[in-house]
């Protein structure tokens, strides 16, 4: 997920609203055909917006209305709406990180009948267990959009650089092309969402489930270990701000670029991030807007590699997407979910360059660099721990705050104990 910070007080209560509201029997299915898709920030575009509308107008007769929610205050707006039946979206979409949070109270329908389907076991992997409680499906993925590196390819030619084939060799190039004005890797001190790739990388986690408890592992040998690498290369390569968490860095990568001296010779983004780097022109359709022109001449993309070569586990951002359990529209919800998974849809999805939940329809992403890294990427990526408090350790901002201080200089272990005391706290609901 892309997202942004929240206040403690409404993530840490989120999962407590949400069992309070779902504990009670959920209402009948009172046969309704209009119903409301809730989707989250601007990744679904217009045109696949306008498709599910007409093709579930055609199915059933009903209107289909599509609310864009804000990242920004999505956490709070679902936890105060999908307990209320009068109220809450039929069917949303929703972070996959923020998933366990709600499937683990009751907020979302058993969908495992439907499932065969939808596409069974073609669906993305890591975003299926997410979205699961008991071996039951709750929540199914949406759409991924693993992490991988976009560089300037004269840059890295002008200094003697090639693509790196393991994370120290990176590290190395990435701190050869930093200067006074150029971050050679552009990473915001707070970005752990990108950061944890490093844990990852190393064989660490950020959480275990021991028994029935869910522990944070910041103090692990292996995450310690990641951690390092990053702090160095933070302060080796990166002019980025130590208090800047989730950013735009295809903008640090942008600027400048006629001169050859961009603010940034390297970043890692999701795969639709390549959307927004390049030539920037006006928009024909609306010249208030511009749009990115790539240049395969400039830009370029590789995987991070792994330590020991290969592709790095990255973070693979995305959403899933469930049916509340409170709406009163079960039956017509479901044929959403059929519209959604079907294989048009899924298509439309690649051609977009969203990662489609049915890896069957991965090839619809195209054969060029960006599909191939996205692809390459998402292998081997991991999500963060299905701990039924997790989307309140990430609205609490304790990994902001613990990522900002590593990548400030601070002592990593010291660090580490003391936030595994604090995500301790809330990991568990």
């Amino acid at each position: 997920m892309m997202k942004r910070k929240l206040g403690l007080v409404a993530a840490a209560t989120a999962a407590l609203v949400v069992l309070a509201g779902c504990s009670a029997t959920p209402p009948a299915d009172e046969g309704g055909k209009d119903i409301t898709l809730w989707v989250m920030g601007g990744d679904t575009p217009d045109a696949l917006r306008d498709y599910l509308k007409t093709e579930y107008a055609s199915a059933t007769g009903g209107t289909l209305t599509i609310e864009q929610q804000d990242w920004s205050d999505a956490l709070s707006k679902l936890t105060t709406a999908l307990p209320d039946p009068e109220n809450t979206p039929d069917v949303v979409e929703i972070g996959n990180t923020w998933s366990p949070t709600f499937t683990s109270v009751g907020a979302f329908s058993d969908i495992t009948d439907l499932v065969p389907e939808l596409g069974g076991d073609k669906l993305l992997p890591s975003f299926v267990e997410i979205g699961k409680v008991d071996g039951a499906n709750y929540a199914l993925p949406y759409y991924f959009g693993s992490r991988y590196m976009f560089y300037r390819k004269d840059v890295w030619a002008a200094a003697g650089l090639e693509v790196p084939t393991t994370l120290s060799e990176f590290s190395a190039a990435a701190a050869k092309l930093k200067t006074d004005t150029q971050s050679g890797f552009y990473i915001g001190g707070e970005d752990w969402r990108n950061g944890i790739s490093w844990i990852f990388a190393n064989g660490g986690d950020l959480a275990k489930k021991d028994g029935d408890t869910w522990k944070s592992t910041l103090s692990d040998p292996k995450t310690i270990a990641g951690l390092e690498q990053l702090q160095a290369l933070y302060a080796d390569a990166s002019l980025a701000p130590v208090t800047e968490a989730d950013s735009t860095p295809w903008v640090n990568i942008n600027n400048n670029a006629a001169t050859g001296a961009p603010e940034a010779a390297t970043i890692i983004a999701p795969g639709w991030a390549h959307w927004s780097i390049g030539d920037l022109a006006p928009d024909p359709k609306d010249d208030t807007k511009t749009i990115a022109t790539w240049n395969d001449n400039v830009f370029g993309t590789f995987v991070l590699p792994g330590v020991d070569g290969g592709a790095a586990p990255v973070f693979a951002g995305g959403s899933n997407i469930a049916i509340s359990a409170a709406s009163k529209n079960q039956s017509a919800s479901r044929e959403l979910m059929k519209i959604i998974f079907s294989a048009d849809y899924q298509k439309m999805l690649g051609q977009n360059g969203l990662g489609p939940a049915n890896l069957d329809y991965a090839d619809s992403l195209g054969d060029d660099q960006f599909a191939k890294a996205l692809v390459a990427s998402a292998a081997d990526s991991k999500l963060t721990p299905a701990a039924p408090g997790w989307a309140a350790v990430e609205g609490s901002g304790l990994l902001e705050e613990f990522f900002g201080k590593v990548n400030g200089g601070g002592d990593i272990k010291a660090l580490a104990a003391e936030y595994d005391t604090k995500i301790d706290a809330l990991i568990n609901g």
